[in-house]
């Protein structure tokens, strides 16, 4: 226990709020601001849209590649190290970012953020919360995820202040030292890497009452990867993640043909992160009284019923209100459900690398969907297919969960 202002307070939940600031700014800084400069990166370095854009690509392919050996390095020796040379990495790219001038060493730089990426947001602060919580996981999951959800909202419009007032080199050296002062010392000196460090065990219950606490399972990633839930799992996230981002990406073309002003189409889509944000606040209660299977496969449900609504033909503002509410609430509660139900089937002490092996296929769903949605639009010139095409996969993920089963072998742990 840590004292603060004279009160015992379990250390973990000073992690989770250090990590949903960290996790904020990394998002806010190494994803959503660069599309704000993608445009004047255009205009001056008369390098085309889709050269630019493939820098972003190098960076998330990077992130997923990465995801293994990092989730091996949290799991044997902790993320603190770890986390803090990434946040010092991600600054030195992103200030090299402001001063590029080659197109090669633009890919370069962005290689180098998908490492950075791949060191301090989600996998390796979810393997940090696995480890650091067990009954109030889900609480402390919401907290990092909640703030994350608001990146956008913060970063957007600040990256456009900064570019309008200081031009896009100025504005992106300035996001860097941001991120610096930041991340590097709120990784560097909040991030423990166990309870036990501490004299507390998970949730901060005294070491000397240990005996008193449930174990955990305690499975290998050979465990892990031998059974059939494991698979079924990545299966339905592939799946289902593959006609989410397809549809997310080419949001506001969609509700543009189905009537909405580009302005109203635009408000639209920046609704969905909104309703991630709520997604998060309801997945507490839900998580407590419903399993985690029976939970995503209600979740891929909604998202089919979410996109169904963009083909019922009713008018703009009711296709788009229900897409938008049941799109954004299950989006949200997905992103938590996947460490949740990871960790209680197969604990924490080698959640980095059993985590890590799910996120590079769910890298790859992520990250094509959106250029064959393209392709698929080119050749029928609607998006029609791609509707149904979506809607037809998040019923498969829903079903494959459904016949998916948790009962794998568990080794317990007593730690």
């Amino acid at each position: 226990m840590t004292q603060i202002f004279g009160k015992k307070i379990y250390y973990g939940w000073l992690i989770a709020f250090s990590l949903a600031i960290t996790t904020t700014v990394g998002y806010g800084i190494l994803y959503y601001a660069f599309t704000v400069m993608m445009t004047p990166m255009e205009a001056d370095l008369g390098w085309s849209r889709g050269q630019i854009n493939l820098g972003l690509s190098i960076s998330l392919m990077m992130t997923g590649i990465m995801a293994y050996p990092i989730g091996w390095w949290v799991d044997k020796n902790g993320a603190r190290l770890l986390m803090t040379v990434g946040s010092v990495l991600g600054t030195l790219c992103v200030i090299a970012w402001s001063q590029v001038t080659n197109l090669w060493i633009f890919y370069l730089i962005w290689l180098g953020i998908g490492v950075s990426g791949a060191m301090i947001l989600y996998e390796p602060g979810f393997t940090v919360i696995a480890t650091w919580f067990r009954q109030k996981r889900s609480t402390a999951l919401t907290i990092v995820t909640f703030a994350a959800g608001f990146a956008s909202t913060i970063f957007l419009p600040f990256t456009d202040y900064l570019l309008v007032n200081l031009g896009w080199r100025q504005a992106i050296l300035v996001l860097g030292i941001i991120f610096g002062v930041l991340n590097i010392p709120l990784n560097g000196l909040m991030i423990r890497r166990h309870p036990s460090d501490l004299g507390t065990s998970v949730d901060g219950i005294a070491a000397t009452n240990i005996k008193d606490k449930k174990p955990e399972p305690n499975l290998s990633v050979s465990d892990a990867i031998q059974s059939r839930f494991f698979w079924m799992l990545t299966l339905g996230f592939f799946i289902a993640g593959f006609g989410a981002s397809a549809i997310r990406v080419h949001s506001i073309p969609i509700f543009v043909g189905l009537g909405l002003t580009s302005t109203n189409a635009a408000f639209a889509s920046g609704a969905i992160g909104i309703l991630q944000v709520v997604g998060r606040i309801i997945f507490i209660p839900l998580d407590r009284f419903m399993s985690g299977r029976i939970m995503l496969s209600s979740l891929f449900g909604m998202q089919a019923i979410a996109i169904f609504a963009l083909a019922l033909g009713l008018s703009p503002i009711i296709s788009v209100g229900i897409f938008v509410g049941f799109f954004g609430a299950s989006v949200g509660m997905r992103t938590l459900v996947r460490p949740s139900i990871l960790a209680d089937t197969f604990g924490s002490a080698n959640y980095g690398r059993i985590s890590s092996l799910m996120a590079l296929p769910l890298t790859i769903s992520g990250t094509t969907a959106p250029f064959i949605a393209g392709v698929i639009y080119d050749r029928f010139q609607n998006y029609d297919v791609l509707i149904l095409l979506a809607i037809v996969l998040s019923i498969i993920a829903c079903v494959v969960i459904i016949f998916s089963t948790t009962s794998v072998k568990k080794k317990i742990s007593t730690v």
